[in-house]
């Protein structure tokens, strides 16, 4: 039992500290994928040598070391491979971890009676149409002929869900800052109609993100905005950037593109949320130079403005559309 998958109990405000919990994990392993908005993979082979405990065992000191420091408690599953912790964290709950079987037949055993949505990556439209054909559990999924599998989802990925409920666990914990992520909310007081106070929001949200990835010497690829609803419903909408960029502007511009695409009319929106992907280290990244001096000029002012905000507070320079509010 080498692998555990970790869920972080995280209410939507505060999933921001992610990347701090992504780093308590890294005490015990430098090999720690972060599954954003609030998991993460960690190959504790190493820990396990070191500290002269199981994997299990690691999981209690994780769980105790998160309430302690963060106040958040966490789920864990723990596999010889991240699939299989992957599943068995479904069975987690807080205070026990869930581990997999390590041998072959129990491994099947393990996960013969699951639903084929317990499979990392398989999502509803593939355990729809496996049902209509009766593959409704991953053992009548591992019995079934993979000339059948691949007929109904395709080659590749027929080969890869026949292993996978079979117990064949190939995977990797690979880490990677790229996936870590910087997500960041505005809740409005009461559901709210007004667009304007939307976008207000959303400038509000973008200003910050893009002081925190330039304090942080980091640049983004990708923001995804997410808007949720007084019904609980959320909407969420990624957008891949035109270059790596830290520029409060551009990512205030590709929010609001993503919010009016969505076409929200008289939607009763109780918060919106924006998040950072695919971080990578400021000095790695290229800018298009333009012969716009007004661009030229804004950046000057944005370098100035953090510098103002790092002596005198976070609310010493601000857009004139934040000007006197609270957003």
């Amino acid at each position: 039992m080498t692998i555990l998958c970790v869920r972080f109990q995280l209410p939507q405000a505060r999933e921001a500290d992610l990347p701090r919990l992504l780093a308590m994990l890294e005490e015990f392993t430098p090999v720690v994928q972060a599954l954003p908005p609030d998991a993460a993979l960690a190959d504790l082979r190493g820990a396990e040598r070191y500290f002269g405990r199981d994997a299990v065992e690691l999981a209690s000191v994780i769980r105790v070391r998160s309430l302690a420091l963060y106040g958040v408690d966490c789920v864990i599953g723990a596999g010889p491979g991240p699939m299989l912790a992957r599943v068995a964290l479904g069975d987690a709950v807080p205070g026990v971890t869930c581990a997999a079987p390590e041998e072959r037949d129990a491994v099947a055993e393990f996960l013969a009676g699951k639903p084929v949505g317990a499979l990392p990556g398989v999502g509803a439209a593939t355990s729809r149409t496996l049902a209509d054909y009766g593959l409704d559990t991953l053992g009548r999924v591992a019995a079934a002929p993979l000339s059948t599998l691949q007929r109904l989802v395709g080659a590749r990925a027929g080969r890869e869900l026949h292993e996978k409920a079979s117990g064949v666990d190939r995977g990797r914990v690979v880490p990677d800052s790229v996936s870590r992520s910087i997500a960041v909310e505005r809740p409005f007081g009461r559901d709210e109609l007004d667009p304007d106070r939307h976008r207000r929001a959303l400038l509000s949200a973008a200003e910050e993100l893009g002081a925190r990835l330039r304090t942080l010497d980091k640049v983004c690829r990708t923001l995804t905005l997410t808007v949720r609803y007084a019904d609980r419903s959320a909407t969420t909408r990624s957008r891949t950037l035109a270059e790596p960029t830290a520029h409060s502007p551009e990512l205030t511009r590709s929010a609001y593109g993503m919010y009016e695409a969505l076409g929200l009319q008289r939607a009763r929106v109780r918060a919106v949320g924006l998040r950072v992907e695919r971080l990578d280290p400021a000095d790695q990244a290229s800018h298009q130079l333009t012969f716009d001096p007004v661009d030229e000029k804004v950046r000057r002012v944005e370098e100035v403005a953090d510098r103002a905000r790092a002596k005198f507070g976070p609310r010493a320079v601000m857009p004139g559309g934040l000007a006197g509010r609270a957003a």
